[in-house]
């Protein structure tokens, strides 16, 4: 039986999907408060199980039965009050899960990020091989992910059967207004503003897929992989999103400078509205990064080709419009 964490997520709904398409009957978490995606409601092949990434015992319980794993549950934040709780979700969420995995011999796919990731020191892509170090420029977000990873490596180390995958920023139709999707809702309110950085992006269908074929995969563990479609700049992803949505393309460019003054501007506000900064110290150097990442391994060990960037793009757009109609 299979277990995936996070089900009502952008990641862990789309994998579940997927899986229940195939006639695949899967065991799946959620927070009691978390909302279920209108397109996995109706299933039978689904069995919800509230259960917290922090109780253990919510955990155990889910785990009856389960072979394989597939760990989506994480907190996304880049919000300084939130760091705290993404430290403990993350990291001893994961670490329950390795222990749970560990307990009942079941395989499990990670979830990490390209944030758990070292840079390149030859200027060439991000490759799996590159270490992750600290310094204090580092994220929260960066640190958990890279501290949730070490878990599972330990986890390896004491006989877990386990694959990684690192994902760069992942878009789709059905990440809606939040997360990536925001996104599409700033260049439909006419974004004038781009960071001068680079990202790579990664359709959440091929993230998924990929997995699956990873968790089949039985010879390759102890492994990570990045997955990533295309290596680009800021500018030119808003630039392409701004096309589709026949919206004007950004013209000023948020220099390091310049968002560095944005942050502590924003965080100024924020004293006096009680609201979260529109942007923080790590956002904004998040957004002026200049990095790529290789696929390369991923390929070679799959044979998989990734849909293009393009018709991802469109397909949201589309979607987009079609809801704010």
């Amino acid at each position: 039986m299979i277990l995936v964490t996070g089900g009502t997520g952008f990641l862990g709904s789309t994998l579940i999907k997927q899986l229940i398409d195939e006639g695949v009957a899967v065991v799946a978490t959620k927070r009691s408060e978390s909302v279920i995606p209108e397109y996995l409601k109706s299933s039978s092949l689904i069995q919800w199980v509230d259960a917290d990434i922090n109780d253990y015992f919510a955990l155990e319980e889910a785990f009856e039965g389960i072979s394989h794993v597939f760990h989506c549950a994480a907190l996304i934040s880049y919000q300084p009050k939130d760091a705290s709780q993404m430290m403990k979700v993350n990291i001893e969420g994961t670490r329950h899960i390795v222990n749970l995995c560990l307990q009942h011999s079941a395989r499990l796919v990670h979830v990490s990020s390209i944030a758990a990731l070292g840079t390149s020191k030859s200027r060439q892509p991000v490759t799996e091989q590159d270490k992750w170090e600290y310094d204090s420029k580092i994220s929260k977000y960066s640190l958990s992910k890279y501290e949730s990873e070490l878990e599972v490596w330990r986890g390896v180390v004491e006989g877990l059967d386990a694959v990684i995958v690192n994902p760069s920023v992942i878009i789709g139709a059905t990440a809606g207004k939040k997360g990536s999707g925001a996104i599409f809702s700033l260049v439909d309110k006419g974004l004038k503003v781009y960071p001068t950085g680079s990202v790579g992006v990664v359709d959440v269908e091929d993230v998924a897929k990929l997995m699956i074929i990873l968790m089949n995969k039985t010879e390759i563990s102890g492994e990570r992989f990045i997955i990533n479609t295309e290596n680009l700049t800021n500018k030119a992803l808003l630039d392409r999103i701004s096309v589709l949505m026949q919206k004007p393309e950004p013209t000023i460019a948020a220099s390091p400078t310049l968002l560095s003054i944005a942050w502590r501007a924003a965080k100024f506000v924020s004293f006096f509205n009680n609201k979260p900064p529109a942007i923080t110290k790590d956002s904004a150097r998040a957004s002026s990064a200049k990095l790529a990442y290789s696929n390369k391994k991923i390929i070679e060990a799959t044979q998989y080709s990734f849909r293009p960037l393009d018709e991802t793009l469109k397909e949201i757009t589309s979607t987009y419009q079609t809801k704010t109609e």
